[in-house]
């Protein structure tokens, strides 16, 4: 189940990218949660740490200071 939220949220972040919302993201999600299944636990966090990171930068950009 948790992995395939941190697909879900990978592809989101990737389709994030290009400005355009649409089939793209979500079936790179759905790619992505494959991937991290098959990856095992080293793929969970993986997918953990680069949403992480995604949502950390974009934080961090909408800070005054």
């Amino acid at each position: 189940m948790i992995k395939q939220i941190i697909g879900a949220l990978v592809g989101r972040e990737i389709d994030r990218r290009d400005g355009r919302g649409g089939v793209k993201g979500a079936a790179i999600g759905y790619a992505a949660g494959g991937l991290l299944r098959r990856m095992g636990p080293l793929g969970t966090v993986l997918g953990a740490a680069y949403v992480g990171k995604k949502m950390y930068d974009r934080r961090k950009g909408r800070r005054p200071y």
